[in-house]
């Protein structure tokens, strides 16, 4: 092929590509523009969710955790969903270089820990977030999604959960969770229902003791899969 062809099918592709391109983004600012008529009126669509993902630690403050979740919420169309949820989340601890025994008080011995409380290796997690999720294709086809959790996060209890780099206490700390996956129907005459099968991370900060009694933020983090059912 000649370089004027050559240019000349570049210069058709890139046309193309930007025409979809403007057509989508068109697509996506007019239903923007509706949805608020769309609230007013009414007119969104109710839509729950509940979800269990097990997330493996990584990096060097990596603590493992079993969740469970529910989220309640509203789609408009068929790319967006917004809604809040609440979850409960088993946090797997472990070792770290100060060595605290698990079960004991250690602020008896003058180390800035609170008394009352004592340090265990796994500890209950209340996440409560607020749910946005983007999907890729139809209700009535298998489909991709985009969703991200965003919240709050407590451990229970009066209690200190011994994490790789510190330990976590029952102050409010800052929940993420970001999920890329598939959306399966599973029923031809109601499209609302579906399996979610995906790939989560997620990300707890918050505050920990340092040896000697002073605090410091912590960040955990875990990778792994979920599973969940939505109608």
């Amino acid at each position: 092929m000649k370089l004027t062809g050559k240019i000349a099918l570049s210069a058709a592709l890139i046309a193309g590509c930007a025409q979809m391109a403007s057509a989508q983004y068109y697509d996506m600012a007019n239903q923007a523009v509706n949805m608020l008529n769309t609230a007013l009126q009414g007119g969104f669509n109710y839509r729950g969710m509940v979800d269990a993902s097990f997330t493996y630690g990584i990096g060097r403050n990596g603590c493992s955790s079993l969740e469970i979740s529910t989220t309640q919420g509203f789609k408009y169309g068929s790319w967006f969903y917004m809604g809040v949820g609440a979850g409960v989340n088993v946090m797997f601890g472990g070792y770290n270089d100060d060595d605290v025994p698990a079960g004991w008080h250690p602020g008896q011995w003058g180390d800035g820990f609170d008394p009352h409380n004592k340090v265990h290796d796994t500890g209950v997690i209340i996440p409560l977030y607020s749910d946005f999720r983007f999907q890729i294709g139809k209700d009535s086809d298998v489909a991709g999604f985009i969703d991200l959790k965003a919240g709050a996060a407590f451990l229970i209890g009066k209690s200190y959960l011994r994490t790789p780099d510190g330990y976590l206490d029952n102050s409010e700390g800052f929940y993420f969770k970001p999920t890329i996956g598939m959306r399966i129907p599973v029923n031809s005459k109601d499209a609302r229902q579906a399996f979610n099968v995906g790939v989560s991370y997620q990300l707890i900060t918050t505050d920990s003791w340092g040896w000697g009694g002073y605090y410091e933020g912590t960040t955990v983090n875990s990778l792994g899969v979920s599973l969940g059912y939505e109608w």
